[in-house]
């Protein structure tokens, strides 16, 4: 096989809007000798794309850098001093953070943030560090393994953290774009109770269809917390995936039962600061910022998603061509999605 000597991918001129994402041809560096090069297939979306796109995500970037840290791909090409790990052929997914092996997250981690702090996946080529992929598992395809990197993979890690969930747990999962879908669907091969919230009766069907077992609008409902401790006879949840940020976050501290967890994800419901403090005191709980998960952890997601592989088989709502990212960009913002929304690169 001729290795191919150019990749087209995408790019930031400048950064302010998403109208601003452009595309180029470039050419591939020759392949070191301890990297592997592999063929993009499919790039999914989180919200912090967008937040990069708009320039409203911290941390700085390189020039021109190019977006997106979630995709899946086939190996083409292995480094001769590159292991015996990978070979050609194999289907990979590329983890969010390169570097982040194992344990928890450091500034020099931070620093390898596939789509931020160093060039993303939204490319036709990529080389990696053998150490920085993970085996796809067989039953899933391309399209529905780039959902894994950081959606799924910050779900499991929130809810398989310092203290995993239980059998018989009751999860409170906001919303039902990427990690929420993906935490209702590991809760419930973990044998979880499921407790799904959205403002779209619509988005509460497919959650009910994937078997969510009580499901809250919080736009009939705006005081849902106490539907949630209603429906746990007033104990309130043992964990809930916080993806709203300030407007929901004084709310799942009401929800979340005495030492139990919020783990702080996303702020795509934005607002003003909440008071935390006293609340935080008088349940006793954790509040726990989650920054996606590590190799280790991916890997120990993978056998559970191979175990259950029809009850964790992720959500994908629209897939949209290499030529229209932009638009799958635009879909995304607009929040009309239930689970993810994909690219398929080739």
């Amino acid at each position: 096989m001729v290795l191919p000597t150019s990749t087209k991918h995408y790019f930031w001129p400048k950064l302010g809007a998403l109208a601003n994402l452009s595309s180029k041809e470039s050419q591939l560096p020759p392949l070191r000798s301890h990297e592997v090069l592999v063929k993009v297939y499919a790039v999914s979306l989180q919200y912090r794309d967008i937040m990069v796109g708009l320039n409203i995500y911290p941390g700085s970037f390189p020039n021109e850098v190019v977006p997106c840290s979630d995709m899946a791909g086939e190996v083409i090409a292995v480094g001769d001093e590159a292991g015996s790990q990978w070979k050609k052929g194999d289907r990979v997914c590329a983890n969010f953070a390169a570097d982040h092996i194992a344990g928890d997250i450091t500034p020099e981690i931070q620093k390898t943030a596939h789509g931020g702090a160093i060039h993303g996946v939204l490319t036709q080529y990529k080389a990696f560090s053998p150490h920085s992929l993970v085996a796809i598992p067989d039953h899933l395809s391309f399209e529905e393994a780039s959902t894994l990197p950081c959606a799924a993979l910050t779900a499991y890690n929130a809810l398989m953290g310092p203290v995993p969930l239980k059998g018989g747990d009751t999860i409170v999962v906001l919303g039902t774009g990427g990690v929420s879908i993906h935490g209702l669907q590991i809760a419930l091969a973990s044998g979880a109770k499921v407790i799904v919230t959205s403002s779209s009766d619509e988005k509460l069907q497919i959650a009910t269809n994937l078997g969510a077992h009580h499901v809250v609008n919080y736009k009939t409902t705006p005081n849902w917390h106490e539907e949630i401790l209603k429906l746990t006879g007033g104990r309130g949840a043992d964990h809930i995936l916080e993806v709203g940020g300030p407007d929901s976050l004084e709310k799942s501290l009401k929800a979340v039962r005495m030492a139990g967890w919020v783990h702080a994800i996303g702020v795509i419901g934005g607002g003003t600061p909440t008071e935390i403090m006293m609340p935080t005191i008088q349940k006793a709980c954790f509040i726990r910022g989650i920054q996606i998960g590590s190799i280790a952890q991916f890997k120990d997601m993978n056998r559970l998603l191979s175990l259950h592989p029809e009850v964790t088989r992720p959500v994908i709502d629209k897939v949209f061509p290499f030529e229209e990212a932009l638009g799958a960009y635009e879909y995304l913002e607009s929040q009309a999605h239930v689970g993810k929304v994909v690219i398929k690169v080739a």
